[in-house]
Order: structure tokens, then C-alpha cells, then sequence
């Protein structure tokens, strides 16, 4: 009898063995597919029922669609566009395109107008893939008279009626499954045809500033990345994932790709409303996520916690003071008092156990990317025993490094993974060269040459790299800014200590030329009441508008600023701040699909507010 370890152990040893045979995506995850062969391969909810996909109608299904693709005119080398939310039809289109040799461009649903009409073309994209109606109502003003654009193939039929050059995703699999049917090798002959430097992808940056750009990346590219973090992160066959970000991110398309090579049951989640009831449904061992997310959970968890009455509210505050400091002690490396283990022992069993049951009771670790985690939240989650592995990586260079569940260095992004080198300029930026970066900007070899010079990538992040070569990132180049005094603030990571207060939801740092940073805040409005009500102060009015603007209220907020904030030198600490009653959003035009924020923008959209608080 073999044992499941041994078992794994074969397994990893097959899929080893496989890896140099894959020159393309689409061989190397049908390879991975049909060996592990799982009944859960792919899943989506649907109708409060989780309907799953086996591994071998994962794949017919890609063969049917990529022939389909086929007969419909798509060619080597043809651009074809994918708009959709998370779901196992993106997989598939995306393989599909992989597998004809085409090149897939992915858009966020989230994207505005005016940039899917940009993307579409500038990629010049002949095709483009369209989850349902919802999608299709907020891009339609961006995709209707697109010269280069013959056809729209909707993963849900009804959205395709009335709709002119419209398929539906069912007639192509339809066409597609008729030619596998007469002709049993044609899919084989088209897949045998793509080589590992041909181009995969066209990622259209989030544009912070400035028209987005194109980040072309080879399938190898990506399979190197898939298989250096395969090697080096503990994953397997016998995992769960629940895929929560945006496929059209760097980030979790490189995930998919490596869960997929690893065996990983994949669950689809199409919007972040979901991941609470998800978690516990799917009860995932391995999850990639982003800081809003950890801050979201841990917000709610901090307020219902504080909500208690007596004993069960003491008892709250007790296990996050012990946690942190256990937690704290324990990514140190100091020793642990026997007293500290035995009181985290007890707010483990009575505190923190229900956090690991809201997240399914089996999760292994978390990989964060995209923005810095406050330490604050990771000693929390540590203390929890549902340890965050911060990473680090771009579009043009996909996944660079991250820590290892053995090796969490709290504050840093990791290790870069084998086979990628990292080193830091004279002038602190980031420099990345390895298999993994991009072939350079879409039609844009001036912007190329910027960026990538011997070999090198330059990131436009600041860092450094400690002894024992765990990587740190300070800020983005262009978001330092300078004051009055001539000194360089970094914005993003006093963002990140103001975070941790639960009176506060969202926070940009500002103060390019002044004297000192103030702050824009966006509390958490049920939060702020609450220390309203908490202090005794009678505020009839308590609109949005009204309390961003009450003395006592943006006071409430400024003391709790300035508490998180006195760690730093004196001329980093904020001690002015203002309240902003709604949320900095995507639609707004604030905010990148990525979420990252777009400080120019909100600089002159706040800009006399701004100067209020210099008065």
C-alpha cells in the first residue's frame, strides 16, 4: 500500500519530469490537467450550487473552443480580448487562445470606457469574449464601432441576442467539437505549433498616469515563473485554492497557471461579496489575495469583537494584545515567554479559533500582493495560526519573490524565487533581470529601452534587501515626494500605519512641497459613530457631509492618526488630516482597477480641501 506522501511524492517527481516537454501554457497545464486527473479540476457556484468541472471536460472543452476559435478565422498571432469576471469559462477561453496561438488580451470588468476602447485598439484585437449582459451594458459605448473587431462570443447565451456579429461561447464549442469529432489530430497539429518565445499576452497597465501600456509576455515568461514558485512554495495535488482577484491581474493569471501545473482544485469566486460565504463553503488550504482584502476582514473582526459587552469583550482585547506581542516575539526569533505561550495557548482556543473557522478552518497561508501590509494585521493574522506570505512582483516581470510559511519575515516581500535576480541602484530602485520579464511595451520600443536597460528591468519601486536577502519595498519612485524642507516622504508606508486604526477605511498621504504630509481619510462610518456615541457627544446632524465636516469627529480620527503615526521622524508624522465622505472608487476615476490609487488625480480633485488643511 502507498502512502499519501509517497503517493504526492511520485506525483511531484511526474510533474518534474514533464516540465522541460511543456514549451507553451495550454501543454503545460493539459498535461498537468489529465495526470492529476481530479473531478474538481475547475468550480463556480451557481443557483446556490457548486457545479464542478473534471479535469477531462476542462480540457475538452479548451480543445472545443480553440477549434471553434479556428474556424471562425482566428490565426497565429491574432489578438483576441477577454472581458469577464472570474469564472471557469475565462480559463478556458484564455487556454484556448493560448493553444491556437493567438494572444490573449485581458480587460478588467471595472475598466473604464474610454481605456477598453484604447485597449481594443491599440492591441487591434479581432475578437473579444464577453461574460453576460452586466458586462457587456458598462463596455458597450467602448467596444461598438471598433473597426478591427469581427466578433463578440458571450459566455452567457441570452446576452448574445439581438447583438450583431455575436456568438455564443455554447455554438463555438458547438463548431468546435464537430471538427475534433471528423479530425481527431487537429488540435494536437495547432498546439504542436507554438514555441516558448512565442508572445501569450498583451497586459495593458493599470495607467496611473499617462495612456496604459502594453506589457507583452512570452508563454516563457510565464513558465518559468510557474515553475521556479511550483519548486520552491509548498503546493500539491491534495490543496483547495479560492480565486478571488481579478484573472485579468498579473497576479492571479500567474496563480491559475501554477495551481494548475500543481493539481490544485480551482473555485471560482466572480466578486469580492463572496469571498466571506466562499471561505467557509470552499474551506480553501492555499489563497491569493491583496491588503484591501486582509483589511476588510480584519476591520469587521476588530469591530464585532468591540461590540461585546463584559467578559467576552475583555477577553477580545486581551487575545489581540497577546497575539501581537506572541506574534511579534515569535517573527523576531526571540525567545518566548512560558507564561505568553501559555496565554496565547488560551486566546487561540477562545478568540482565535473563530477566526480560522471564518476562513474554512483549513487554510495553510495566504499570499498577499500589489500593496504593503501593515505589521500590525500580519502579527494578528500569525497569532490567528493563518500566516500572510507577502509577495512581490508586476505586470512586466509577473511573480518576483515571496516569504515561505518556514521563512515570514513580517515587513518584507520574501525571497525572490530561483532563477530571478534582484538588485538595488545607487538611487534605491528596485532592478529585476531574469526569465520572467517582459518582451517590452506593445508598439512602444522608446518606452521599452527606458525601463530595460543590460538586461536589467527597472521597477520604479524603492527597497532595500536585508542580510539574509529577504527583499523590502519602501514606496513607489514616483509617489516619493519632497517637502518644503527638502526632505523625501514616503507615502504608502504611512498609509500603511494609519490602516490599522478601525475608525479608518481608506487614507492617501499628500504634501509634495509643504512643509509637513497631511492626510485624506475616508472613515469607517459605523466605526466613527460609535467612538461618537462611546465619548458622549451629542451631534444631531450625522450625515456623511455633515460629519466630515464636524471639528469633533475629524478630531476623533486626528488622535488616532497621530498615536499610529508617532513612531516616525517628525517630519513624517501627520497631524492634519480631513475627512472625505465617499469612498475613493474606481468609477471615480481615483482608484486603477488594481486598486492602486491614483495620487495626481486626487490631488487636484481634493485640491482646495488640501489647502484648507495648509491654512
Amino acid at each position: 500500500m502507498i502512502s499519501a506522501t509517497a503517493a504526492s511524492r511520485e506525483i511531484d517527481e511526474e510533474r518534474s519530469a514533464a516540465a522541460p516537454e511543456a514549451q507553451t501554457l495550454p501543454q503545460l497545464c493539459i498535461s498537468a490537467a489529465l495526470r492529476y486527473a481530479k473531478r474538481d479540476a475547475l468550480n463556480h457556484k451557481s443557483k446556490n450550487q457548486w457545479i464542478h468541472l473534471s479535469a477531462q471536460e476542462f480540457v475538452g472543452r479548451v480543445r472545443a473552443v480553440t477549434l471553434g476559435l479556428a474556424e471562425l478565422g482566428i490565426k497565429r498571432g491574432d489578438r483576441v480580448a477577454l472581458l469577464s469576471e472570474n469564472r471557469p469559462e475565462w480559463s478556458i477561453a484564455d487556454l484556448a487562445i493560448l493553444a491556437l496561438g493567438a494572444v490573449n488580451v485581458p480587460i478588467y470588468t471595472t475598466q473604464a470606457v474610454e481605456q477598453v476602447r484604447y485597449i481594443l485598439e491599440d492591441s487591434g484585437s479581432r475578437a473579444l469574449f464577453v461574460s453576460g449582459r452586466k458586462v457587456f451594458k458598462h463596455a458597450r459605448k467602448g467596444i461598438d464601432g471598433i473597426e478591427k473587431l469581427e466578433r463578440l462570443i458571450f459566455f452567457d447565451s441570452e446576452a448574445a441576442e439581438d447583438i450583431e456579429s455575436a456568438i455564443t461561447l455554447e455554438e463555438l464549442e458547438k463548431r468546435g467539437l464537430k471538427i475534433d469529432e471528423n479530425d481527431t489530430e487537429a488540435f494536437e497539429r495547432l498546439v504542436k505549433q507554438g514555441s516558448s518565445g512565442d508572445l501569450a499576452t498583451i497586459i495593458y497597465t493599470s495607467g496611473t498616469t499617462g495612456e496604459p501600456k502594453g506589457v507583452m509576455l512570452s508563454h516563457s515568461n510565464f513558465i518559468s515563473n510557474v515553475l521556479s514558485i511550483s519548486n520552491t512554495l509548498p503546493i500539491s495535488n491534495s490543496d483547495t485554492a479560492l480565486s478571488v482577484l481579478p484573472l485579468s491581474h498579473i497576479f492571479e493569471r500567474a496563480a491559475f497557471y501554477i495551481f494548475c501545473w500543481c493539481g490544485v482544485s480551482v473555485y471560482y469566486a466572480a466578486s469580492f461579496d463572496q469571498v466571506g460565504e466562499h471561505l467557509r463553503e470552499v474551506r480553501p488550504t492555499v489563497m491569493t489575495a491583496v491588503p484591501r482584502l486582509f483589511e476588510k476582514v480584519y476591520q469587521r473582526i476588530i469591530k464585532k469583537g468591540s461590540s461585546e459587552k463584559g467578559w467576552k469583550r475583555w477577553m477580545f482585547m486581551r487575545a489581540l494584545e497577546v497575539g501581537q506581542r506572541y506574534a511579534e516575539l515569535k517573527d523576531k526569533g526571540e525567545p518566548i515567554p512560558a507564561s505568553l505561550a501559555a496565554q496565547q495557548k488560551i486566546a487561540s482556543r477562545l478568540v482565535f479559533s473563530k477566526w480560522r473557522a471564518g476562513v474554512g478552518g483549513r487554510l495553510r497561508y495566504f499570499v498577499s500582493g500589489g500593496a504593503p501590509l501593515s505589521p500590525t494585521l500580519s502579527y494578528a493574522f500569525i497569532a490567528a495560526d493563518i500566516p500572510i506570505l507577502q509577495g512581490y512582483g508586476a505586470t512586466e516581470t509577473c511573480i518576483v519573490s515571496a516569504n515561505r510559511p518556514d521563512e515570514n519575515k513580517i515587513g518584507s516581500v520574501g525571497i525572490p524565487f530561483p532563477g530571478i535576480e534582484v538588485k538595488i541602484a545607487d538611487d534605491g530602485e528596485i532592478l529585476i533581470r531574469g526569465a520572467n520579464v517582459m518582451q517590452g511595451y506593445y508598439k512602444k520600443p522608446e518606452e521599452t529601452a527606458l525601463v530595460i536597460r543590460d538586461g536589467w528591468f527597472y521597477t520604479g519601486d524603492v527597497g532595500h534587501i536585508d542580510e539574509r536577502g529577504h527583499l523590502y519595498i519602501t514606496d513607489r519612485k514616483k509617489d516619493l515626494f519632497k517637502l518644503s524642507n527638502g526632505k523625501y516622504v514616503a507615502p504608502q508606508m504611512i498609509e500603511s500605519l494609519i490602516k490599522q486604526s478601525g475608525l479608518v477605511s481608506q487614507v492617501v498621504v499628500l504634501g509634495a512641497g509643504r512643509k509637513q504630509p497631511v492626510a485624506l481619510i475616508v472613515p469607517d462610518w459605523e466605526a466613527l459613530q460609535g467612538a461618537i456615541d462611546e465619548q458622549g457627544e451629542q451631534i444631531e446632524e450625522r450625515s456623511r457631509a455633515s460629519l466630515s465636516r464636524n471639528p469633533f469627529a475629524v478630531k476623533i480620527v486626528q488622535r488616532e492618526v497621530a498615536s499610529l503615526t508617532s513612531s516616525l521622524a517628525d517630519y513624517e508624522r501627520v497631524r492634519r488630516i480631513a475627512l472625505v465622505p465617499d469612498e475613493f472608487t474606481i468609477d471615480g476615476g481615483e482608484l486603477t482597477p488594481t486598486l492602486k490609487v491614483k495620487r495626481r488625480i486626487i490631488d487636484e480633485k481634493y485640491g482646495d480641501l488640501i489647502e484648507e488643511l495648509y491654512e
